[in-house]
């Protein structure tokens, strides 16, 4: 299988997706002449051209709406945030529109639309270029959320994620964008909604997505030099949420802790770790813990975002924890 990055991989979905059907098309900041301010365009206008390649203005809520509009009317467009952080300047056309309209239209309209970009933080860029937007996006019923861990996995839910009749929320990262690993050729198509065992254990399952997922493989590499089997459970889609893979996980360890890089106050991992209390409560031998970012805005220094960020010694610790080793 070729290995190849992470923006290579996306590129090779979208390009494939719109060989494919004629009413894909990609839309946002740079992602035409400049071949997308992380180049995972690339190439893309040369093939597609300016009608199906579209640089827009610095304005999220204007071109989200277009896109809303497009989807409505039988395209489905693949809208690029320059970052998710910027999307909150579009959230009422995500959230009161793309979310809604199939409901209120009573099946009228469907918003086939993937909303796709760089979410959480990444190095120095400060608290307003470091949001992790997944809480507040997968909070409403009418939006798919999607986190990818690896170029595989990122080529193939997009694929999937582009021939959803729904609204997708893309989330990729900054920091992966340079990722590698191996990504099949041609049609390579990941159902949402459908986690993965990213690595096998028997004492503990760490339950996560997207970037934290690398970070919960090297904390257990360390457990495992002290005994200690973590299984690291990469749940890849938000909404809709994989509760067989969880519960089948923690029915085989017994013990969960959840992590991932958002705030811990009404995060993704709360609402997790509350379906594993209410529905699997008599499975666990310890209570579930949750290992998250920090709960301040990003600083921008170095020294203080290492303080803040997510990291594998808090993961680890947590583990131990739950094993009654602390």
């Amino acid at each position: 299988m070729p290995v190849i990055q992470m923006r290579e991989a996306i590129r090779q979905a979208m390009a494939e997706e719109m060989r494919r059907d004629p009413t894909v098309f990609l839309m946002g900041e740079e992602v035409a002449y400049y071949d997308g301010a992380y180049k995972v365009s690339q190439g893309m206008l040369d093939e597609f051209g300016p009608d199906r390649v579209v640089d827009t203005p610095i304005a999220e809520n204007g071109f989200a709406g277009l896109g809303v509009g497009a989807a409505m009317a039988g395209m489905r467009p693949i809208i690029e945030f320059m970052t998710f952080n910027f999307s909150l300047v579009a959230y009422d056309q995500v959230v009161n529109s793309a979310a809604k309209i199939y409901q209120m239209s009573a099946g009228q309209y469907r918003v086939p639309i993937v909303f796709r970009g760089p979410n959480g933080y990444a190095e120095n860029l400060g608290a307003q270029h470091s949001t992790s937007v997944e809480s507040i996006y997968a909070h409403f019923p009418g939006l798919k959320v999607v986190c990818p861990s690896t170029p595989g996995d990122a080529k193939g839910l997009l694929k999937s994620a582009i021939r959803d009749d729904n609204p997708v929320i893309f989330l990729e990262s900054e920091l992966m964008y340079a990722m590698k690993g191996e990504v099949p050729e041609g049609e390579h198509t990941i159902p949402l909604g459908k986690a993965d065992t990213k690595r096998e254990g028997t004492d503990l399952t760490l339950v996560t997505w997207g970037k934290a997922t690398h970070a919960c493989l090297r904390a257990a590499d360390e457990l495992a030099k002290e005994g200690i089997s973590a299984e690291v459970l990469d749940l890849r889609s938000l909404r809709p949420l994989d509760h067989d893979a969880i519960f089948g996980s923690v029915a085989k360890t017994h013990r969960a802790v959840v992590v991932h890089e958002g705030h811990a106050f009404a995060g993704v991992g709360a609402e997790i770790s509350a379906r594993i209390m209410e529905s699997a409560f008599d499975l666990l031998d310890a209570p579930v813990l949750r290992v998250t970012q920090r709960d301040v805005p990003q600083p921008y220094a170095t020294n203080l975002e290492k303080l803040v960020i997510l990291d594998t010694p808090r993961i680890a610790e947590a583990a131990r924890r739950v094993m009654g080793r602390s």
